[in-house]
C-alpha cells in the first residue's frame, strides 16, 4: 500500500482554511492542523478579528474545534518573538522612514510560510506539504520551467499579491486547495460539512488597535507644504500620513488636496491636487522572482501596486543595481514607496518587490 502524503494546514479559525483542511482530507492526505500564536499582549487591542490582536485565543479555540470536527491532529506554535522581529519591527522602521509597508506580505513570507512550518518540523512533525486557505494556486510551469503562483478562479478574492514573495522551495511544498473555488462555493461547502465557524477573513486587518500604538514615538511636528514649497499647515509626525491620503489634512483649499510625498529628512508632508498624484515611472528593489530566475531584458506585463487595484499595463526594465524600472503605459495614482509592486503575465505571477522611488 502506498504511503499517504502528510500535509500540515495553517488553520486560522476562519472558513477558508477550515475548508482547505477538509478538501485535503477528502483528497486522501493525512492532514494535521497547525496555528501560529503571535499575540503577546504588549499593545492595546480592540479585539476585532485582526491577524495581530487580543482575540487570538478565541480564534485558536475555533481552529481547534474545526480540527476536532475533521478528526485531525492539531498543534499551536508560539511565533510571537519571531513575528515581532520580522513584522512589527519592520512595520515600525518603515513608517518612521516615511514609507508605507505591507506587513501581511512580510508575515506570509517569513512567518506563515516560513517560521510556522519550520517550527512544526523542529517539533518532530513529519510532513510533505504545507497548505493554507489562500485564494491562489501553485503549479509547475512548462513555459517557465519553474514553480509558479497563479491567480485564483475568483478574481475578486485573489490573494497572489499577498504571497508573491514565496520562494521556489516554499512553492514546491505549498498546497492551496481553495484556489479553484469561488467564495460562495466555499461557504456552501462549509455548511454541508458542518463547519459553522464565523467567517473572519472578510474583516481581517493587520492589527486590531490603532497602528500608531505600534510606532511608540513622540510627536514630531513639521510643515505641510505644496509642491512649490509653500507652507500650508502643520503636522504632528509624517507617520500619520500615507501617499494618496485626502482626509484628515486639516487644510482649507479651493479643491481637495492629497498627500503626494513624505520627506523624513526635511520632516515635511507635501500635498497637491488630484492631478499631481498621478505618476508613471518608479523603481522597485528587494525583488523576488517566481516565474523568472531574474529579469534579463525589458518586457511588457501588467503590474499591481495595491492589493485591491486591478493590474495596469506596464514595462519592466532591469537596472544595473539590481532594481527594476517600471513604466506604466498610463499614469497611475498614489504610487507609494514601501508598498509592493507585483508583476503578472496573464494569470501567472512573474515576481515583485518593494517600491523604492517614484521618478515621474
Amino acid at each position: 500500500m502506498t504511503k499517504k502524503s502528510t500535509v500540515i494546514v495553517g488553520l486560522s479559525g476562519g472558513v477558508d482554511s477550515s475548508v482547505a483542511a477538509y478538501l485535503l482530507k477528502e483528497q486522501g492526505y493525512d492532514v494535521i492542523g497547525v496555528t501560529m500564536a503571535i499575540w503577546d499582549g504588549q499593545y492595546k487591542s480592540t479585539g476585532n478579528h485582526a491577524c495581530y490582536g487580543s482575540d487570538e485565543e478565541e480564534e485558536i479555540h475555533e481552529a481547534r474545534e474545526v480540527a476536532r470536527k475533521l478528526d485531525i491532529p492539531y498543534y499551536v506554535f508560539n511565533c510571537s518573538a519571531e513575528y515581532k522581529q520580522a513584522v512589527l519591527d519592520y512595520f515600525k522602521s518603515e513608517y518612521l522612514a516615511g514609507r508605507t509597508p505591507n506587513p501581511c506580505i512580510q508575515c506570509n513570507q517569513l512567518i506563515k510560510f516560513g517560521m510556522l512550518p519550520a517550527m512544526a518540523k523542529k517539533s518532530g512533525i513529519h510532513f510533505d506539504f504545507f497548505a493554507t486557505g489562500h485564494y491562489a494556486s501553485v503549479e509547475f510551469s512548462e513555459k517557465y520551467q519553474r514553480w509558479v503562483l497563479k491567480k485564483a478562479a475568483d478574481l475578486k478574492k485573489d490573494q497572489t499579491y499577498f504571497i508573491h514573495r514565496l520562494s521556489q522551495d516554499q512553492l514546491k511544498q505549498a498546497l492551496l486547495p481553495i484556489g479553484g473555488f469561488n467564495k460562495p462555493d466555499i461557504k456552501e461547502l462549509a455548511r454541508k460539512v458542518g463547519i459553522t465557524v464565523e467567517d473572519l477573513e472578510e474583516s481581517q486587518d493587520f492589527y486590531s488597535g490603532d497602528y500608531k500604538d505600534l510606532l511608540e514615538v513622540e510627536e514630531n511636528p513639521g510643515n505641510i507644504v505644496d509642491s512649490k514649497g509653500n507652507v500650508l499647515g502643520r503636522h504632528k509626525g509624517i507617520w500619520n500620513y500615507t501617499i494618496g491620503q485626502r482626509k484628515g489634512l486639516g487644510i482649507a483649499f479651493s479643491e481637495p488636496l492629497y498627500v503626494i510625498s513624505l520627506d523624513k529628512d526635511a520632516n515635511t508632508v507635501t500635498v497637491g491636487v488630484r492631478d499631481e498624484t498621478y505618476k508613471g515611472i518608479f523603481t522597485v528593489s528587494d525583488l523576488n522572482w517566481i516565474a523568472l530566475e531574474k529579469l534579463e531584458h525589458t518586457m511588457e506585463c501588467t503590474a499591481k501596486i495595491r492589493s485591491a487595484q486591478k493590474e495596469r499595463e506596464a514595462s519592466i526594465e532591469p537596472m544595473e543595481n539590481g532594481r527594476v524600472k517600471v513604466t506604466f503605459f498610463h499614469p497611475n495614482d498614489a504610487i507609494t514607496p514601501g508598498q509592493s509592486a507585483v508583476f503578472y503575465d496573464d494569470d501567472i505571477v512573474l515576481g515583485g518587490g518593494i517600491i523604492q522611488e517614484v521618478c515621474g
